[in-house]
């Protein structure tokens, strides 16, 4: 972009522009993921939809793209912004909720910590991650894969509307009764079809949780893993939910003195009915001997400490597998590969148990209603020194690669970090229908995503 086009672009605009040659441009230009050197060729902080519409069209007018991020998670498969104007959200932080009719309205820059605390004075949470400081409405665009979603389904099968700026710059509002078609591709089909700045959903009725880690040195992680995988293949009620971890906290100052530089194998369970249920189906593992038990009653809105995601963006990398099956070789061929015996371990390798009502399609859903595959894996290692980032992403392939023939076709949108074909996030006649629609809204592509769907 020349001069005279961002001062243009700045003048149509009540909010800040940041231009490369400015000083603060390698300030503002980064990803959640620090290692991502995004070159954007303009960042804009909006502070409204009129913003935000104003900057799509003067991109459109000017052979420019725009991509919006909030927080800036899963940036790595979006490749060069050489052409493209990025809008960060950071500044649109509205939240409302109406404790009545149980629904959040929040705008585009909004993290879960924000929903959830004010959620929770009314006994109500929302299906958030892993992590609080993940941005609302860009994890629900993926799909949403909550640590609740075994009881209550995926994040973006709660979205009741949206506001969205399309491609060619109106502010719309889509819902089952306007836009219905553009409504069904947002919940799950990702950042593709236009750019959201407020969305309104369902929370769900919880106050309360039992919740935590049982914690056993990385050397019995074959014995811990395998006793996880005995009790999640018995089928859990929905009501719980549980993660086989294996962990390797870098020796770095951020982290807690008491297990910087050490690594375990651990246990991590929530259970949103009694207690009871964790108990029993804990018991064999508690009978092992962990070195530290945190099972406790919490609030919902604690729920994000218990996984232990970092919430300042960091070096590293990683990525996800789904899988179709969960055989005890399996446990052998993870902890052969990712283990105590492993040459360079990663930070965190874990197995979601999916199932319950990750697999139920409810209703008028959106694009991914469901995720069929009764398992999720995801690795990923932080990077203190980028000589070491070939290493790390080798160790992520061994990984992923020694879990290969149990992987099921599909990829989970939200935890994929590197490039993959589109059509492997949705079911054919799904991914089909995305392009369509994504022909429909923005035929010229103006609008980017981290995982595009491309117009048909």
């Amino acid at each position: 972009m020349t001069t005279s086009q961002l001062s243009a672009l700045a003048t149509e605009l009540d909010s800040q522009v940041v231009r490369p040659d400015d000083g603060a441009y390698d300030q503002v230009r980064g990803a959640f993921n620090v290692l991502v050197d995004q070159r954007p060729a303009a960042v804009v902080f909006p502070e409204s939809a009129q913003d935000v519409a104003a900057a799509v069209r003067f991109a459109a007018g000017n052979g420019l793209r725009v991509v919006a991020q909030g927080t800036g998670h899963n940036m790595a498969p979006l490749g060069t912004m050489d052409d493209t104007i990025l809008l960060k959200m950071e500044r649109m932080t509205g939240v409302s909720i109406d404790p009545a009719q149980q629904v959040a309205r929040v705008q585009a820059g909004v993290v879960w910590r924000d929903v959830q605390t004010p959620a929770a004075e009314y006994g109500l949470t929302g299906l958030a991650g892993s992590s609080p400081a993940v941005n609302v409405v860009g994890y629900t665009l993926g799909g949403g894969a909550s640590l609740l979603s075994r009881s209550f389904g995926l994040a973006a099968g709660n979205v009741m509307w949206a506001e969205i700026v399309t491609a060619d710059g109106r502010i719309v509002r889509a819902d089952q009764e306007r836009e219905p078609d553009l409504f069904w591709a947002i919940r799950g089909g990702g950042g593709s079809f236009g750019i959201i700045t407020e969305m309104g959903f369902q929370l769900v009725p919880l106050a309360q949780l039992y919740a935590g880690s049982l914690w056993y040195p990385m050397e019995r992680a074959n014995e811990v893993l395998q006793t996880w995988r005995d009790m999640a293949t018995t089928g859990p009620p929905d009501e719980v939910s549980t993660i086989g971890r294996l962990m390797s906290f870098p020796d770095i100052p951020e982290v807690p003195e008491q297990v910087r530089g050490q690594s375990f194998t651990m246990v991590e369970t929530y259970d949103v009915g009694a207690r009871l249920h964790s108990n029993e189906l804990l018991a064999t593992l508690r009978d092992l001997g962990p070195v530290l038990d945190t099972m406790a009653a919490m609030p919902a809105d604690q729920i994000g400490a218990v996984h232990m995601d970092p919430e300042d963006p960091a070096p590293y990398a990683g990525d996800d597998l789904l899988l179709a099956d969960l055989p005890s070789e399996a446990i052998d061929a993870l902890v052969a590969a990712g283990g105590p015996d492993a040459a360079l371990p990663l930070t965190s390798i874990e197995i979601r148990l999916l199932g319950g009502q990750f697999g139920q399609a409810r209703p008028g859903s959106g694009s991914l209603d469901e995720i069929r595959a009764p398992f999720m894996m995801y690795g990923v290692g932080v990077v203190p020194d980028p000589t070491q980032l070939p290493a790390i992403q080798g160790q992520l392939r061994a990984v992923t690669s020694a879990m290969a023939p149990w992987a099921a076709p599909q990829r989970f949108f939200n935890l994929s970090e590197t490039s993959r074909p589109a059509d492997s996030f949705w079911p054919k006649p799904t991914f089909e229908r995305l392009r369509q629609v994504k022909a429909a809204v923005d035929p010229d592509n103006i609008v980017r995503a981290n995982h595009p769907v491309p117009p048909a």
